[in-house]
Formats: structure tokens, sequence, C-alpha cells
């Protein structure tokens, strides 16, 4: 038996003193420690939301209180005292861990425990440098997470908290932020199985994930049928507590009848978007290190879908996933980044400052925004964010921006002469290379004329249709 109801709660508490979970880690307390009860006491007046958020917590039901999850040992580099405690005002996944250690194992494993390794990243230029330190203060690191710094006197520097970012890098060394999701204090998992708990991150125009599922078949059957979602239920699990429809939770975290819930949500993704090529997970991630397959990942995946879908539609929904994500890396993304990288190593342009030319903002929309809004609104059921929000964009950007940026640059060195003028003339060939392939045809002209009759018929049908 894995999950608790609120009655059996009760029963543990009020006859068993101190119970042991099925798991052997996890204890109930007879009652509130005096340390609690002492917190409780003067935080009732001084704070009563924070107070009353804890009372309908089963963190209370279960009689776990201020101390346990805030109590300090002196020597705690955040470690400050407070009315005779030792206490530490930032609480880690490592003090969690006390009693979720399976979640902890899971989410430190995983990439959003990584999301506060931003330093030296294009994002970063952009928020440090390009935008500002502080609005990389108030806007990067409030999702990515800050590394928190513990001043002399032990308050913590107010240009890294607050902070709950999920990839948080904390003064015990843990990475992340449990309250990322579960907000403190009441900590209610009904909250983080909303996708609006998702959308404080994943949303805008470089990852649009909250927009996207609004978008989709799922997101509207999610808002027609809140009422029959059963957030509150102990075991949430897919088909059995609820059928009304899926979100972000359900797919990357939730249970199913036959898979666990894990706190790694990268678990079941089989596709890495967020590089300008994409990239199977596995390879992505592995570093030399044994990491689940893609494969099995999406065998994951398919697990959840099964619960809704026939095998032939999950099977058909993947074959036309992965003909996007390859479209998109072979007509696009390849391309236009070795192109990039040939006018960058040939000293076309700088190559030491990040988005102080105009090439560089060009390819960083193109597959920073319009490429992940194309791969990822296909990912998610939403064909707006695949077409008009996506491919639309990214074949404007490729073919009215970047490649008539590429070729002024290089035009402008073969005029100056010198040394770039050969490089200029290998990166002209290579973008001649490119559109000379049968998917860039139709931009030089140099379609087969069959295919140019049938377009051309397809066009003359479809105006009599209308003007009909």
């Amino acid at each position: 038996m894995k999950y608790l109801s609120w009655a059996m709660l009760s029963v543990l508490v009020l006859s068993l003193g101190t119970a042991v979970l099925a798991d052997g880690t996890r204890s109930v307390p007879a009652s509130l420690s005096e340390e609690s009860a002492s917190c409780v006491e003067c935080h009732e007046s001084d704070m009563p939301g924070l107070v009353k958020e804890w009372r309908i917590s089963r963190h209370y039901g279960a009689d776990v209180g201020c101390f346990e999850c805030h109590g300090a040992a002196e020597t705690d580099p955040d470690a400050v005292e407070h009315n005779g405690f030792y206490i530490s005002i930032v609480v880690s996944p490592k003090d969690c861990s006390k009693c979720h250690t399976t979640e902890f194992e899971e989410f430190q494993k995983s990439h959003h425990a990584d999301a506060g390794k931003i330093l030296g990243s294009l994002d970063n230029v952009l928020g440090e440098v390009v935008e500002g330190s502080a609005a990389a203060v108030s806007g990067c690191t409030q999702c990515h997470g800050s590394v928190i710094k513990v001043l002399k006197d032990g308050s913590l520097d107010s240009a890294t908290w607050p902070n709950t970012g999920m990839g948080r890098l904390n003064p015990d060394g843990s990475k992340g932020s449990c309250a990322a999701c579960h907000s403190r204090h009441s900590f209610d998992a009904a909250l983080a199985r909303q996708p609006e708990n998702c959308g404080k991150c994943h949303l805008g125009p470089d990852h649009p994930q909250k927009e996207i599922y609004e978008e989709s078949k799922h997101g509207i059957a999610y808002y027609a049928n809140v009422d029959r979602m059963n957030l509150h239920s102990p075991s949430w699990i897919v088909g059995i507590d609820y059928s009304a429809a899926p979100t972000c939770a359900t797919c990357h975290m939730s249970a199913t009848s036959d898979l666990p819930i894990t706190h790694d949500v990268g678990e079941r993704i089989s596709w890495t978007l967020r590089p300008p090529i994409s990239q199977k997970i596995d390879a992505a991630l592995a570093a030399g290190k044994d990491v689940k397959k893609w494969q099995n990942r999406r065998d994951d995946m398919k697990d959840v879908c099964s619960n809704c879908h026939t095998s032939s539609f999950v099977d058909n929904f993947y074959t036309q996933y992965d003909g996007v994500v390859e479209q998109y890396n072979d007509k696009f993304a390849a391309p236009a980044t070795e192109i990039y990288n040939k006018v960058r190593s040939s000293g076309l342009i700088s190559n030491d400052i990040d988005f102080d030319d105009e090439l560089e903002w060009t390819y960083f929309y193109l597959w920073h925004h319009e490429g992940r809004r194309a791969r990822m609104g296909t990912a998610m059921f939403a064909p707006d964010y695949t077409q008009w929000h996506g491919f639309f964009e990214v074949a404007e950007r490729f073919y009215q921006e970047f490649l008539p940026e590429v070729l002024e640059i290089t035009d402008k060195a073969k005029a100056a002469g010198g040394d770039k003028a050969g490089a200029a003339a290998e990166v002209e060939e290579l973008v001649h290379k490119t559109l000379d392939t049968d998917a860039h045809k139709w931009f030089t002209g140099n379609e087969p004329e069959a295919v140019k009759k049938a377009r051309r018929e397809a066009a003359a049908e479809f105006k009599k249709r209308y003007q009909d």
C-alpha cells in the first residue's frame, strides 16, 4: 500500500503513536514536537496565513511541523539562531529527503534539478549581460534557480533569495526546490497536478507548453471537465481515479496501472527539443553515463497514452511526431547550424561576443523560438503552434532573414578582399549546396516541371472551388 487516506492517517496517529509506512522510511509522530509547537505559538499571530496553509496540509495531519522541516544544526552553512533554536530559512530537497527519499533521488537526477546550471548558456548571456542582472534575478533565476548565497551575518543575499527556481543550488549542496511545484506550506498535490502550476516556467516564445496544452484537445477536455479530475485523490491513477483528461503531470510524472509515480520528468521523453538540432534524449544526456534508452522512455509514455487511445492511434501519432522532428532537423536546423558555425569560425562575424551581430539574433530566433515551438506544438497536439507559430515562422526566418544576412556578410567580405574573401566563398558554396537539395528547390525554382504543373493545377482547382 503506497498511499494513505486522511481516515487511515487518523487511525495511525491515534492508535499507533508512531507508525512506519510500507516503504519503511516514513513515520507518523505521536504528537507535534515541542519545537514545532513553539513555532506555531508565535507564527499563528505573526504569520497566520502561513500557519493556516500548514493546518490544511498532510504534514499537519501527520504532526510534521515547522521544526521538522526548518530545523538546522549549528554548523549548517545557512543556520541562524531564532528564538532559542537553530533553523534554516531554505528548506531544500535534501531536507525533504528525510521522509521522501525516493522522490529526492529521482528529482536529483532529473533535468529539472539541473536547471540552475545555466551559467555560460546563451540564455544566461541574454539575461545577465544583454538585458542586465536585475532582469536575470527576477526573471531567469526564478524559473531556473539561483545559487543561494549566505552572507556573513547568516542572512540570505537578496540577489539570490527569495527564489523557488526548479534548479536552485542550495547551501547544503542539494539541487532544486520542492516548493517550485508543491507550493508551501500546504504542499498540496492537487496544485502540482494542474497545468497552471507548470505554466510558471513553461510558457512564452521559446517554450510555450502551457499555451500549447490549452490549444490541444487534452487542454480543452481538462478545462471543460476540471470538476471530474479528482485532483485531491491520494493515488490519482489515470483510468482509475480519473479519465476526463490528462495534465502535464499525468503524462510526465503520475502513476498509471503499470507505472509508478516518478519525480524525474524526463523519464518518458524520447526526444529533447531544446537544442538547435533535436536529439534522442539518451544521446543528449549520456556523456558516458548509463542512462535510460529513448525507446524505453517512449514505451513508458505510450503506456500513459494507452489508457485512452488505441495502439494504432498512439503508434501513428509517434510516426507523425518523428516526421516533424526529423524534417525540422534535416531541412532547417542542420543546414542553418552548419552555415552559422562556418560564418563564425571563419571570422566573418565576431566569435568571442554573443549577440553583437544581427546574424546571431536571427539564428537564435530560428532554433530557440520558432524551431522549438514547431516541435513542441507537434509533441503536444497543437496544430497552430506546429504551423503558424512554428514552421511558418521557421521558414520565413530561414529564407527571408537568415540566408540573406549570410549572403550579405559574404558579399561584403568578398568585396573587401584579403584573407576573409576565401572563407566567404566557402560559405557561399555551402549556402548554394543547401539550396540545391530537394527540400529547397521550390525556392530556387529548380523543381521538376511535373511538380510545378501539379501545384499550378491544384491552385487553379482551389480558386475555382471558392469562386463557385
